[in-house]
């Protein structure tokens, strides 16, 4: 526009002046034009004055405003105008706008160049336009001899002007050449001819930060030496200060378009591109964590990674002198098909080497952009890895909490997911697991080709629509403030490079239009870090058992046996609690939470335990009727209306607890639809609705699920209450296990889940086991091991994890159920607080079941319901009794006497063993969840209750029978499907608790058990004589 001002001029005054006046006038016009050009330079290259930094931010607002009003305007038009012409309506919009982000790039440089870098790799999310513009700041900038940069920097098109103008630029060039020369010889030392024997002033390439020359050593070595911009730094400081300030502005008016976590963190680490020392430092590191200079033979690792990457020379603070490789660009398509190298493989090879990086090494280059690869023109065509000035380093914990995502994502554990985000700092706002999950599973997608980019984009913002949806509906919010709405609440700077380095390998591969599943190509190196922590075992591992005090003897002799097992790949993660005559004498952890979870296992951690729910289920069952809510002899449909249709009319509660209302089989969910199971209300109803396989009370046969949910519509229609708020009451909150005891877990205790697997070795046993004539048809070994095969995954998600399922669906610590079978071991008295010794103390966790609030409509209806069946009730009918109540009164009073040393230190030369208890612990009262004086007798369906269960069946009410080798009844309790029990044995007063996460037939269980019955010389019930061994005879599995 200039060029043409000028011009007119001199055409519009030739005719009318004389020729001195031409001269003059031509003269003067060069003069200030050259006055122009050198104060726009002098503002570019020497002065970062106050003037010249307010231009630069004034610039980049103005276009970021204009960029924002220009979309809104299009959003707004496109409600008016045709459906067809909407696709060209925004064509437009975004061609103009990329060619105003681009010349904006061009004219600033600085860090907007790596800003456009990054943006032209997101072929995946950006509208073609960015990108075919964008992608010509991949190698980085055009070189700059100074023609270049007077275009650049003056923003002068040279084309127009004269030739002595030429001349001056060629001047002005020459200057630039010279600066770089004495930047080089300032930095290094030397003088030009005594570094190199040839140095070529053209560059091949120009980046934001520096511009890269081919050159010679005096040794004869082919280099090239890279050279920061003069006065670069405080361009890019100020650009910080511009794109902070955008980044705040963009939060403000999209608040879900909040960038700050990243910008921040590039606040942080891109100062430190600005000194070569550092980058010729990473350099060397990753190069040496990934091998490059080693052979085949020295790597045989199976996750060896084949790039190259050049070798540090010399560096300093501005100049970084590397070794020469010649390859070719990864947007140099036509050079790439000449030399028939294979696109696919090496995008493969780069991700690998990232993985390699970011999984294994924890330290990895944060600028993955085309511009930093090259492909080797030797056979072999390996990539060539360039530029680590921006390199992050992460801790040992964020680095395990990275793979432990990347796994929960590639596998759809909710548990794993949640718990990684706790572990690296990441914190939601909202309970959304499912939105969690996908957003996860969207950040490590597979990439898609340039060419399926707008349908990408597309469907990446239907989630996202989709996702606020949710937000909305959950959070009960408004158009406007859900707009407004920002569900995470803490984002750790320390994954930020992390997003960034996935998103930008992302790009690469959209942008060399092949498609890589991250999934696949990571999850090895993802799986050696977590795998290499847990596998090391207590051989390796001093920590592999939790360090806390031993309460005894026999805990010493308990965890050298489970160093043994786990030695031997037999125990993944465990807790091992027992108490004997109230006091606790064995609180064990040991090991990891689970195969992707290296965290050990502490005495407050949470493990799935199957059927030892059932147990505790039961227990809620017999404090109802402790509590005359229930009688055991009363007939489910009387409290439960609608259940006594198809046959069921004669299902009494005693049926139910001794297994024998012949439902066992009447409702299968795991093999009609396994996410079934986290329909609480729906269970129920099929329950009501379904028919018995067999006459009531004719044969016992285990009820392995319908146990659990005929107990649960029992418990919640007799007592008007919450099956969840049961347990609290009766159970949670008398024996003080706050926090440690749940039948489906609230949110917020998944950091302390352990995950769950199987032991093929095991499991594999199975099919030598003969059918099983007490077990229902789809609970026969050969099912068994379909389950078992199935569950882990099944049972880790969190859905089924916060399910109600009273029968399999357990979540508790081994001190809380050891506690629990301590308190049924006295007959309900309660034992004095746990020990002290047994860190975080237990009960110190708050206990917030977070309870499913019910329909008004149901609260009402059951409410009726109750009322009509308690008034149906005749008075003798309700104060009938199984127990004399002042019989009750002379056997409690003897009861309290005989337990006066629970309040006592217990003598140190008892069978125990050395527990220490605070004297303090011993202050609160001590109190009886049971009135009943035979409520052992109820549990096991011994003496006056013989009559409600199977003659020598393996079952009590509830709970299963503890049988000693010579036959005798010593206890009850309850074991679960993998080898987690709990079990009392009441002539004893002793109880023991196993909960593990590696599942197996029972055999580490039984070993523990074994080794604490024979050290404390009680009787070994039948169903844990059974030993671990390649040689040992599996009897009946322990699961029930």
């Amino acid at each position: 526009m200039r060029n043409s001002r000028f011009r007119g001029i001199n055409s519009g005054s030739f005719q009318n002046k004389r020729w001195w006046s031409l001269v003059l006038d031509s003269l003067l016009s060069f003069f200030v034009r050259l006055s122009e050009i050198i104060k726009r330079f002098f503002h570019k290259f020497v002065s970062m004055g106050l003037g010249n930094i307010y231009r630069r931010r004034m610039k980049v607002f103005s276009i970021a405003i204009l960029i924002y009003l220009d979309y809104k305007g299009v959003q707004q038009k496109e409600k008016w105008i045709k459906k067809s012409k909407v696709p060209a309506l925004w064509d437009k919009a975004h061609d103009r706008n990329a060619k105003r982000v681009l010349n904006l790039i061009v004219e600033l440089e600085g860090l907007w160049v790596k800003l456009g870098q990054y943006l032209s790799t997101r072929a995946d999310v950006l509208p073609q336009a960015y990108i075919s513009l964008l992608t010509q700041l991949q190698d980085s900038l055009p070189p700059r001899p100074l023609q270049e940069v007077c275009k650049i920097y003056l923003n002068v098109n040279i084309r127009g002007y004269t030739k002595k103008e030429k001349y001056f630029f060629d001047i002005m060039s020459m200057w630039y050449d010279f600066k770089v020369c004495r930047t080089i010889e300032r930095e290094l030392g030397n003088s030009m001819d005594v570094l190199f024997t040839d140095f070529v002033d053209e560059p091949l390439a120009t980046a934001s930060i520096a511009q890269v020359h081919r050159a010679t050593l005096a040794n004869g070595q082919d280099v090239v030496v890279k050279v920061q911009h003069d006065g670069i730094r405080a361009i890019i400081l100020e650009d910080l200060k511009n794109a902070k300030s955008i980044v705040d502005w963009i939060a403000w008016a999209e608040p879900q378009y909040n960038f700050n976590p990243m910008i921040d963190e590039w606040c942080k680490e891109a100062p430190r591109e600005l000194d070569f020392n550092i980058e010729a430092e990473n350099t060397r590191t990753v190069s040496g964590n990934l091998g490059c200079k080693k052979t085949n033979d020295e790597v045989r690792s199976a996750n060896r990674v084949d790039v190259l990457i050049p070798d540090i020379i010399q560096s300093s603070e501005s100049v970084l002198i590397l070794e020469y490789m010649d390859g070719v660009r990864l947007n140099d398509v036509e050079s790439l098909d000449a030399f028939g190298v294979d696109k696919q493989k090496i995008v493969e090879e780069i991700t690998r080497a990232y993985a390699h990086q970011i999984f294994v090494d924890g330290f990895f280059n944060g600028d993955p952009h085309p511009g930093n690869f090259l492909v080797s023109k030797e056979p072999q065509h390996r990539p060539i890895l360039l530029d680590f000035g921006l390199s992050k380093k992460i801790s040992h914990s964020l680095k395990q909490a990275l793979a432990k995502m990347f796994l929960a994502s590639a596998e759809g554990d909710q548990v794993a997911l949640l718990s990684a985000f706790a572990e690296m700092g990441l914190k939601l706002r909202l309970d959304m697991p499912d939105q969690a999950m996908s957003v996860a599973g969207l950040f490590f997608r597979s990439s898609t080709p340039s060419s399926e980019a707008m349908k990408t984009f597309k469907t990446l913002n239907d989630q996202r629509v989709q996702n606020m949806k949710v937000i909305q509906e959950k959070m009960q919010l408004n158009q406007k403030e859900v707009k407004r709405f920002n569900p995470i609440d803490a984002f750790p700077g320390d994954i930020v490079i992390f997003a960034r380095v996935i998103n930008l390998l992302r790009g690469l591969s959209s942008t060399m239009n092949v498609r890589i599943v991250y999934l696949d190509i990571m999850r090895p190196f993802a799986e050696s870090v977590l795998l290499g922590s847990i596998s090391r075992g207590p051989t390796v591992d001093a920590h592999w058992i939790h360090d806390s005090p031993i309460h005894s003897d026999v805990e010493s002799k308990v965890r050298k046996l489970l160093a043994e097992l786990g030695s031997i790949q037999k125990i993944l993660g465990i807790q091992v609690c027992a108490y004997k005559d109230g006091k606790v004498i064995i609180d064990t952890a040991a090991g990891v939470l689970g195969r992707y979870d290296p965290r050990p296992v502490q005495p407050d951690s949470l493990f799935p335990v199957f059927s030892v729910t059932k147990g505790v289920t039961a227990g809620m069952i017999h404090w109802l009727v402790d509590k005359r809510k229930l009688q055991l002899d009363q007939t489910v449909a009387n409290m439960w209306p609608g259940f006594g249709s198809n046959g069921k009319d004669t299902i009494k509660v005693h049926h139910v607890l001794n297994h024998t209302s012949g439902m066992q089989n009447s409702f299968d969910p795991v093999g009609e639809n396994p996410l079934l199971i986290c329909d609480w209300d729906e269970c129920l109803k099929r329950i009501a609705n379904s028919s018995p396989e067999t006459e009531p009370g004719s044969q016992q046969s285990y009820h392995y699920l319908t146990f659990g949910w005929l107990c649960g519509g029992i418990l919640e229609y007799a007592s008007g209450k919450k099956l969840q708020e049961i347990l609290e009451e009766s159970i949670v909150k008398p024996l003080n296990i706050d926090g440690e005891l749940y039948i489906g877990i609230p949110p917020g205790v998944e950091s302390r889940l352990a995950t769950l697997t199987f032991d093929t070795d095991e499991m594999s046993k199975l099919s030598s086991i003969a059918s099983q004539p007490e077990l229902p048809s789809t609970f026969q070994p050969d099912k068994i091991i379909q389950m078992a095969t199935n569950l882990p995954v099944l049972f880790n998600t969190l859905n089924v994890r916060r399910a109600i399922i009273p029968a399999a669906n357990g979540h508790c610590s081994a001190r809380a159920l050891a506690r629990y079978y301590a308190t049924l071991a006295d007959g309900g008295l309660v034992p004095p607080p746990h020990s002290s010794l047994s860190q975080p103390p237990l009960g110190s966790h708050t206990h917030v079941p977070k309870f499913t609030s019910l329909k008004d409509t149901t609260k009402k209806k059951k409410g009726k319901e109750m009322a009509a069946t308690e008034k149906g009730k005749s008075k003798d009918h309700q104060e009938r009794k199984l127990y004399d109540e002042k019989q009750f009164m002379s056997a409690s009073s003897s009861r309290e006497s005989n337990t006066e040393s629970l309040a006592r230190l217990v003598d140190t030369n008892s069978s125990a063993g050395k527990t220490e208890i605070n004297s303090d612990d011993h202050q609160h009262d001590i109190h009886n969840m049971f009135s009943n004086p035979r409520i052992h007798d109820a549990f096991m369906g011994a003496g006056d209750y013989s009559g409600l269960v199977v003659p020598d069946g393996k079952f009590g009410l509830g709970f299963k029978r503890a049988i000693s080798q010579d036959g005798s009844l010593v206890g009850f309790g309850h074991s679960g499907l993998g080898g987690s029990t709990g079990f009392c044995d009441i002539n004893n007063r002793f109880s023991i608790a196993v909960t593990l996460n590696k599942m197996s037939m029972g055999g580490v269980t039984a070993n523990i058990v074994k080794l604490v019955c024979s050290e404390l010389n009680i009787p070994l019930p039948k169903d844990f004589a059974t030993d671990i061994g390649a040689d040992s005879q599996m009897g009946t599995p322990l699961i029930n």
